[in-house]
């Protein structure tokens, strides 16, 4: 029976393939953060930004 401790290390294989996901998730994760980044700064420009649905304002004398 093995009573070590420290659970087995990775082979070769799974230390790739264990890297390639690391290097995709961190891809994934800069993509959203671009996504996120975009949505928020829209999102801020249309508070600023008149409303172009609304009729524009007259003076009445």
């Amino acid at each position: 029976m093995n009573n070590s401790k420290t659970p087995p290390g990775l082979s070769d294989k799974g230390k790739t393939e264990a890297d390639l996901r690391r290097q995709r998730q961190a891809e994934a994760l800069r993509a959203n953060l671009a996504r996120r980044k975009t949505q928020t700064r829209a999102r801020a420009e249309e508070e600023t930004a008149p409303a172009t649905d609304a009729p524009p304002l007259t003076e009445t004398e």
